[in-house]
């Protein structure tokens, strides 16, 4: 076997590059969602174990919904570009690149064990630049198809050396095959086809057997006129502990899911439902289909499902003679490969072991899988198929007046090859890109025009996406995704009524139940999110509560292990104020999947709902120790924390404030809660800091503009306090604790009387109830020397809270010192007004009156931190499962993602604000008189 020389390396590497370098700017698309995006199992906060114990998507082995595809080394890789990458897509593809070329460079070295230098080559670039390689390489999930090839053919070469120059047998080679063909199958099911390759090498390469003389030798054995020749026996034992390693591999992979098959609809394959004939005639039409795409990829399609390619019925379709045409010239080959000993024979039977063994998986015939037909499946076959087009070039080149023919017909193939990849790539760019550029090859599958119209969804272009969805409706009018999109987009269109029809019509196409049959092995798991949509519309009407309840619960009846109809109902349980039946549905949904830590967090959301905040917090940690980066368990552990009012949790919370403004840079209302936590720990210049970080993050921010301001006026920095009362005051001209503390500061340390009394003038205006305006009104006319306007403002204050005692008491200072100064002979009321009354001298106790006011006035703010509640202090529900909508896509496995509900009222806040505001002593204004 000639070595591969560093030359062809690079000139291999150069075709990968120059073909797939526009691949680098590609997004992820497709079933990379899925696998990438919203795969949990590729985040540093997940155990390195769940790997091992979920699927390609990250979805448990043993959930029904499982794809069953075990792939743990594949998502290893994907985890490690996280590690180094996060969610660059670049990274992913550049990846998925280095990968192909180095499956080239593999491919070569086998080639040279069939076909001469030149023409190993040549096959060599015809696999690094064919078309149909595009989605195992530019599709970031053909991660699967590109290292599960390493390995099988490390595998395939490791095994060529298990025999030694004195033909016995070397055992380090075969044991490391096994190991080989372990790691392959761990990247991707199809690995494991690499022994029977091994086999066919053994027998008709290694050994030199044709086929009539196989039969022979077995012949003579079994007459019993000749014994098993030594190198037949070394043979049989090198197969023997193959066909053991296969088999134990089997057994360990039947274990892993558990003995049972996915669950796949008539949608995903249609032919896997359809009675016989239709099914056999459908399945051995699609091997001529897939050769096709071998020899001809000038239209490739990224979805093959659904109505792609209808159903072959009858053996008199006309589609037939191509599975008979198939069928002669594969056997045609066969045949001839079998029947002679020569290097052109075994050459042809390796192409066609590589061809045939690794496509048996995906080839429907021997159990179903969930696809028509998918491209990256046949990147290991069109390696065989490559040798077979080099072997045939090379058997025409020999002809003298053929060879440059032939070699003009290599450059153009390569050429046109490699243009074809290049301008593929472009397909993969985007979701729509992508599903635009297939419903150019294909108009029947309406799995494409729904993702068109996801592409556009996600673009906020509803109406046009509506136009897509309905024709997916047109053209598959029992599909139940689709007329669930058609629900969903109506009701982001704000149509509820066009949308709760479109529900409908989906939930009368679900199958109806069958009595003593299984209801979930009839129909994709996903369909049955049809009652939780319908339901999610229908409970934003109060009266229709009750109804919207009874279709979660026609969705567990159906499905008693169905978490998301559980997390669901618990969320409109809570909003129905059933609070033990919402916690008992969560624990239920616990009791399917205790790993889920956005059901902690509602069930904490629960906890608070029924006062019990202390299992609130342990459930919070829950979802914490799940994931430690759970942004709304972050933010609401750390307000529990710090409504309690214990300082011991104070650095906790603080540590929990500063992972959520980690991971929502942006949301002022996490360093607002810093904010508040610095003030409560008397760290002012922190405090500070983190309120301007707020306001410069939300202009008008209120609650931050308000405690600023309150800590400039504990601070002692009334004159910087004042302009962030005006900002706030712009923004909320409403807001009458503002004008209260920019009343008190400009009474008491700027002495603008006048501005005071417009400040509780503002108030009364929006609020002429208000005790703490009015009274601090009084103040201002007591400060003016109007003591009969003081007496009469204080007797309206009392009349308004006539339990007020320190009201009743100011009333009788302000009296005494009337009746003092008309028995000294003084005017009570300055003869010029207010306007023009000569300034007072105050008495020491007066001062410490006034100094006692501003510290009521502030003190009563603070504590209430009431503003800071209106916002993000407001307690949210959330759950991975949840949406408005759930079901946003029908590309199969895709699970959905969850929006937040909102369990309290803003009204609730301002309660509890009121309710501070009451507990608060009153500290008493002592005024002196003569």
């Amino acid at each position: 076997m000639a070595v591969v020389s560093w030359k062809e390396v690079i000139l291999l590497t150069g075709m990968v590059a120059g073909c797939y370098w526009n691949s680098l700017s590609c997004g992820f698309v497709f079933d990379d969602v899925s696998a990438i995006l919203d795969n949990k199992d590729l985040r540093p906060s997940t155990p390195l174990g769940n790997l091992f114990r979920n699927d390609f998507w990250g979805t448990p082995m043993a959930e029904e919904r499982s794809h069953k595809s075990y792939r743990p080394l594949t998502v290893l890789t994907f985890r490690i570009n996280y590690l180094f990458s996060e969610l660059s897509a670049a990274s992913y593809h550049l990846f998925n690149v280095l990968l192909h070329a180095a499956v080239c460079v593999l491919f070569l070295r086998v080639c040279r064990l069939f076909l001469d230098k030149t023409f190993s080559l040549v096959a060599a670039l015809l696999f690094a630049v064919h078309p149909i390689h595009t989605e195992a390489v530019t599709g970031v999930v053909g991660r699967a198809e590109l290292l599960s090839s390493i390995f099988l053919l490390a595998a395939f070469l490791a095994y060529t050396k298990s025999t030694s120059a004195d033909h016995s047998i070397v055992w380090a080679p075969i044991a490391l095959t096994v190991v080989l063909v372990a790691a392959a199958t761990l990247c991707k099911e199809q690995g494991i086809t690499v022994i029977g390759i091994c086999c066919i090498y053994e027998v008709f390469v290694a050994q030199g057997f044709s086929l009539p003389i196989l039969l022979d030798t077995l012949q003579q054995v079994v007459l019993g006129k000749a014994g098993f020749p030594y190198a037949v026996l070394q043979m049989l034992l090198k197969l023997i502990v193959l066909i053991i390693s296969t088999l134990l591999l089997v057994i360990i992979r039947v274990q892993v899911i558990q003995s049972q098959l996915p669950v796949f609809t008539r949608f995903d394959n249609p032919a896997a439902v359809s009675p016989t004939p239709a099914r056999q005639l459908t399945f051995n039409y699609l091997l001529p289909v897939n050769a096709w795409l071998l020899l001809n990829p000038s239209e490739l399609c990224c979805d093959w499902t659904m109505g792609t390619i209808p159903l072959v019925e009858s053996p008199l379709d006309h589609r037939n003679i191509a599975t008979v045409f198939f069928y002669l010239f594969l056997g045609l080959l066969a045949y001839h490969s079998l029947l002679y000993r020569h290097r052109s024979a075994k050459t042809v039977i390796m192409a066609l072991s590589l061809i045939v063994l690794p496509f048996i998986p995906a080839s429907n015939l021997f159990f179903p899988v969930g696809f028509v037909v998918a491209e990256r499946v046949l990147y290991v076959p069109s390696m065989g198929f490559c040798v077979l087009i080099a072997h045939g070039f090379k058997i025409i080149s020999h002809k003298g007046y053929l060879r440059k023919v032939s070699w003009l017909m290599i450059g153009v193939l390569l050429t046109t090859h490699a243009v074809k990849t290049f301008n593929r790539n472009w397909d993969w760019e985007s979701e729509y890109t992508l599903f635009t550029s297939a419903l150019k090859v294909n108009k029947n599958n309406a799995k494409l025009w729904n993702n068109v119209g996801h592409a556009l969804e996600n673009q906020n272009n509803y109406a046009k996406a509506l136009r897509y969805f309905l024709q997916a409706t047109y053209v598959q009018p029992d599909d139940i995704g689709a007329h669930m999109n058609v629900g969903r987009t109506y009701k982001n269109l704000n149509k509820s009524k066009e949308a709760e029809e479109a529900y409908l019509v989906a939930k009368s196409l679900m199958p109806q139940i069958i009595p003593g049959k299984k209801y979930a092995t009839r129909v994709a798991p996903n369909h049955l999110n049809v009652y939780i949509n319908l339901a999610n519309l229908i409970r934003t009407n109060d009266s229709r509560l009750e109804e919207a309840d009874q279709l979660y619960r026609q969705a567990i009846s159906m499905r008693p292990d169905f978490k998301q109809a559980y997390i669901s109902r618990g969320e409109l349980l809570l909003k129905m104020n059933k609070l033990t039946e919402a916690r008992d549905a969560y624990l239920r949904a616990l009791e399917l999947d205790r790993t889920n830590a956005d059901l902690w967090y509602n069930l904490a959301i629960v906890n608070i709902e029924m006062k019990s905040p202390s299992e609130a917090l342990k459930n919070f940690n829950h979802a914490l120790e799940l994931n430690p980066r759970h942004k709304l368990a972050l933010f609401n552990s750390a307000l529990l924390m710090q409504e309690s009012g214990e300082p011991k949790f104070w650095p906790e919370a603080n540590r929990r404030f500063l992972i959520y403004v980690e991971e929502e840079p942006d949301d002022a209302n996490g360093y607002f809660n810093l904010g508040m936590l610095a003030m409560d720990a008397n760290e002012n210049t922190a405090a500070e800091r983190w309120m301007r970080k707020a306001i410069s993050l939300q202009a008008g921010f209120r609650s931050a503009l308000f405690n600023l301001a309150l800590l400039y006026s504990q601070s002692k920095r009334e004159t910087d306090a004042l302009p962030v009362l005006d900002e706030l005051l712009r923004y909320h001209p409403e807001h009458i604790k503002g004008l209260i503390l920019k009343g008190d500061i400009l009474m008491n340390h700027k002495k603008d009387t006048r501005g005071a009394k417009a400040c509780f003038e503002e108030i009364l205006r929006m609020d002429p109830a208000n005790v703490q305006g009015k009274h601090n009104l009084c103040v201002v006319y007591f400060e003016e020397r109007d003591l009969p306007q003081a007496e009469r403002c204080l007797e309206e204050t009392l009349a308004l809270a006539p339990n007020e005692e320190y009201v009743r008491r100011h009333l009788s200072i302000v009296r005494s010192k009337m009746a003092a100064m008309n028995a000294a002979g003084q005017p009570i009321t300055p003869a010029g007004g207010a306007a023009a009354q000569e300034e007072v001298p105050k008495k020491p106790e007066e001062v410490v009156q006034e100094a006692e006011l501003k510290k009521e006035g502030s003190e009563t703010d603070h504590t209430a931190k009431g503003p800071g509640m209106e916002e993000k202090n407001v307690r949210k529900s959330s759950s991975s499962d949840t949406l408005e909508d759930v079901e946003q896509s029908v590309r199969g496995q895709s699970e959905q993602r969850t929006k937040a509900k909102a369990p309290k009222e803003i009204k609730d806040i301002e309660e509890k604000r009121e309710a501070a505001l009451k507990r608060l002593e009153e500290i008493e204004r002592i005024l002196s008189g003569d």
